[in-house]
């Protein structure tokens, strides 16, 4: 993708795309795209993308047992690349993303994921995302017993090199209704 690609947002309940030029921040049309060079011209539909959540679920799995490596082949390597987890604030940027990973993997031994559930899932072309709670069980720092650990969970997906890669995941453990106070920092 050439440096100065638009970024685009997929706004599924409207079918239209919204982009917005990196330079200037400028609202781009769907039109106003059309001549930048792109490598991502390929066409992934949602089975495509239904074999990447798949491997991504898979690759969580390992994470469980402290294991980064096949959740890092999943993600871009692009600078744009973000992630947010439980551990600690978000990591921007494929080196810090790769060793935020590794730390938060390090917190899990002898674990695997138990299941998840879907909330919701948009693909397109250019974007897909999915919101899900992932049910996870694993031995957690330094404690001795497999426990059970629920994280409300939002990926976002682009098509690079003609393969599903991550952009966005953003990971916490809210997956209940919480009081008003609880936003606030004690």
């Amino acid at each position: 993708m050439a440096a100065s690609s638009p970024i685009c947002l997929a706004l599924c309940y409207t079918d239209k795309l919204t982009c917005i030029a990196p330079q200037s921040g400028k609202m781009l049309t769907a039109a106003d795209t059309q001549n930048v060079d792109r490598e991502d011209d390929v066409s992934l539909d949602a089975n495509d993308f239904d074999q990447a959540v798949e491997k991504y679920h898979l690759a969580l799995d390992e994470f469980m047992k402290g294991n980064p490596a096949p959740a890092k082949k999943l993600f871009s390597q692009r600078e744009d690349v973000t992630l947010g987890n439980p551990f600690g604030p978000f990591a921007h940027g494929w080196k810090q993303v790769v060793e935020t990973m590794e730390k938060a993997a390090s917190n899990y031994r002898d674990g695997d994921a138990a299941g998840f559930e879907n909330i919701a899932k948009c693909v397109t072309s250019e974007l897909a995302y999915l919101v899900e709670v992932e049910r996870l069980r694993s031995k957690v720092g330094g404690r001795s017993d497999v426990t059970p650990l629920a994280l409300r969970v939002t990926s976002v997906f682009r098509p690079e090199d003609g393969l599903w890669k991550i952009v966005h995941r953003h990971a916490d453990p809210i997956t209940t209704a919480q009081p008003a106070d609880s936003v606030l920092r004690r």
